[in-house]
């Protein structure tokens, strides 16, 4: 999946000066809203912190708003959809301004859909046959999810000799205290989690602590 240019590119493998999304930072927060009215302050505590790089799930009525609100108010932010599992969900978020997308699993059907999106994308994967699948239709770089459950980094250790060219964001589990873990393999490109955006300081408002627990993540090394 390469990264995004303020103006997205028209293919989802096309290159840009920036690489990858899975460079932009070590970790992208995976984050649930509720409330599309802290979504631009989220978003700027998270960048701030030193995460540009967001994935919205659409898990809640107010995510497409929240998607939104971010693209138009955070252009420091690269604003991305999660869990998109479906055709239409492709082509709300894509008019919501996200400007990548990712699944938690994938069909041929979905695959097409964001394919067409002209946005980076990362269909997910939990076992070896979705991942050689995947790298037939020209796609190399790939989310891990669950990756707790679907065998964490002995997992993904595994895979890294037979399949060089497979890269992943794991996502599922993952803490501060196991990302490194997950950082230090040569197939592992950022990880996704939400420790740095707890249920509680969003309520809160206490985006000052959402920046402190960014910044620490920003600040875990890979490789």
């Amino acid at each position: 999946m390469t990264s995004p240019e303020p103006s997205p590119g028209s293919s989802a493998t096309s290159a840009s000066a920036s690489g990858s999304v899975l460079d932009l930072a070590p970790v992208v927060p995976v984050v649930v809203l509720e409330d599309a009215a802290d979504a631009v302050p989220l978003a700027r505590a998270l960048v701030a912190g030193g995460l540009p790089a967001i994935e919205v799930t659409l898990r809640t009525a107010a995510a497409l708003d929240a998607i939104r609100a971010i693209a138009t108010e955070v252009p420091e932010a690269v604003v991305g959809a999660g869990t998109v599992i479906s055709v239409a969900h492709v082509t709300d978020t894509v008019a919501a301004g996200a400007r990548f997308l990712v699944s938690p699993g994938w069909t041929d059907t979905l695959l097409d859909a964001l394919k067409a999106s002209g946005l980076p994308f990362l269909p997910g994967v939990s076992t070896t046959s979705e991942v050689v699948a995947l790298l037939e239709r020209g796609v190399t770089e790939m989310k891990f999810f669950p990756a707790e459950a679907a065998g964490g980094t002995a997992y993904l250790k595994a895979l890294s000799s037979p399949l060089p060219q497979a890269r992943f964001c794991p996502t599922g589990g993952i803490s501060l205290a196991s990302a490194p873990s997950y950082l230090a393999l040569p197939n592992v490109g950022c990880v996704g989690g939400s420790w740095m955006v707890p249920g509680d300081a969003v309520a809160a408002k206490d985006w000052a602590r959402v920046e402190r627990l960014a910044a620490e993540a920003a600040a875990l090394s890979r490789g």
